[in-house]
């Protein structure tokens, strides 16, 4: 009986206490601000102050922040759209549970048509219909106050909190080159397309935005790739003889060194050689201004850092630099790919126990070593064999 229970119960993404407490407690702060934001602006007890669909658009919101249904177009278009779509069946329909009926069903259709599905919504399009006098009598204005009011506080406290908290929000897909060739994750294995026909295939709404599906599957082929693959770790193949830059360092000195060494990226160190980021070629691409003297900070630059530290910047190192995780030497490299890749990096730094640089890591440092481990045993093990007198 037991057994047959436990197949009833949904199988939850597993999270951690602290993304727990974050989440309700984002749920407190987003629904108590909407509702003191929307009575010290009614001023009276005379219009609803807060709706009872906001509590369900918050779980939303603070819970699953990545899901396509919690996203700022779908809690305004949903919410807005079934509002509408409510009045109107309340307006034109005698019969409130046929006029209920009909104002779901229509809100579900328009939300799906105009991709803002939004659960909560159809809390929203009952309220309409069945939210008493006080409801009814408010009209077409119910769907300015308090349904626009409550949805755009309790968004804007959302993206606060969330990013306040390590949460992004609104989440975005990530950018891609601008050529018309797949990232370079996507040139093995599956394809986007056998992605896209499995879902028509499936033919139901997933609540997972299909970026991250395609990341989470991505990331189950590189562990099986990581699991079948030899035991070659960074410190076999990495670089020791880092060049490394200060956060202090001129654009100019972090330009020259670049040159001088002949490579393409540069850890940037504090005293205590802990890795704080790294500069790339494409971030003196970017992120600098250019003319006769060479790199400098743009006022866009300039101004966008200001607003973020609090402070004027200095055109140094810091300035420009990607944030980056490091790795350890015992990293294995199958598991390299999927960081390189997510991170929009070709090269990673490796640290000790201590966090103090020991190596770096570039991708065409992988290419022998998975080809090695693509040979079987002997492969990895010559590898594993060319790495020992450094280690020694």
């Amino acid at each position: 009986m037991r057994a047959v229970l436990r197949r009833f119960l949904p199988e939850l993404t597993p999270v951690s206490k602290r993304e727990r407490l974050r989440a309700a407690a984002g749920a407190l702060v987003g629904i108590l601000a909407t509702g003191l934001v929307c009575r010290a602006a009614v001023g009276t007890e005379a219009l609803p102050v807060l709706i009872a669909p906001m509590g369900a658009s918050a779980v939303l919101l603070f819970a699953v922040p990545a899901s396509p249904l919690a996203q700022p177009w779908s809690i305004l278009g949903g919410n807005l759209v079934a509002a509408l779509v409510g009045v109107t069946a309340a307006a034109w329909m005698s019969d409130p549970f046929v006029a209920a009926s009909c104002a779901i069903g229509v809100a579900i259709a328009l939300m799906m048509a105009l991709r803002c599905l939004h659960p909560p919504s159809g809390a929203v399009a009952l309220t309409a219909v069945l939210g008493g006098p006080a409801i009814r009598a408010l009209g077409y204005g119910f769907v300015l106050w308090p349904v626009a009011a409550n949805s755009l506080i309790l968004l804007a406290t959302a993206l606060l909190f969330n990013n306040l908290t390590g949460r992004a929000y609104p989440h975005l897909r990530p950018a891609s080159p601008r050529t018309s060739d797949p990232p370079s994750d996507a040139r093995v294995g599956f394809q986007a397309a056998d992605l896209d026909a499995a879902l028509e295939e499936f033919d139901q709404f997933l609540d997972v935005d299909r970026g991250d599906l395609e990341q989470i599957l991505r990331r189950v082929q590189m562990r099986v790739f990581g699991r079948r693959s030899g035991s070659i770790t960074c410190a076999a193949i990495m670089s020791r003889d880092v060049i490394a830059v200060a956060p202090d360092a001129p654009l100019a000195e972090a330009l020259g060194l670049l040159r001088r060494h002949r490579i393409k990226a540069l850890p940037v160190t504090d005293e205590g050689a802990r890795v704080l980021g790294i500069v790339t070629q494409t971030d003196l691409l970017d992120k600098a201004a250019w003319d006769r003297a060479g790199p400098r900070l743009g006022l866009g630059r300039r101004l966008l850092l200001t607003v973020e530290r609090g402070r004027a910047p200095h055109g140094c190192a810091a300035d420009i630099m990607s944030a980056v995780q490091p790795v350890g030497p015992d990293t294995p490299v199958a598991a390299l790919v999927s960081r390189m890749s997510e991170a929009g990096l070709h090269h990673l730094p490796v640290v000790d126990a201590d966090g103090r640089l020991v190596g770096i890591v570039s991708q065409t440092d992988l290419v022998p070593a998975l080809l090695a481990d693509a040979d079987g045993p002997e492969g990895a093990g010559r590898a594993q064999a060319a790495a020992e007198p450094a280690l020694a």
